[in-house]
């Protein structure tokens, strides 16, 4: 998995996102983006989600 770097906007709009989403692949998947711009690795992601 690439390492994703997003700016405190793009954050903050993926985060809005996420909480007017009722699609739960949907939301899942916006944290997966939020938690590697974190540094997390593909295997702490998979863990969680």
């Amino acid at each position: 998995m690439k390492n994703t770097k997003l700016t405190t906007e793009q954050k903050i709009n993926l985060e809005a996102l996420h909480d007017a989403s009722r699609d739960g692949r949907v939301r899942a998947s916006i944290k997966a983006v939020l938690f590697r711009s974190e540094g997390w690795s593909a295997s702490m992601i998979s863990l969680v989600l």
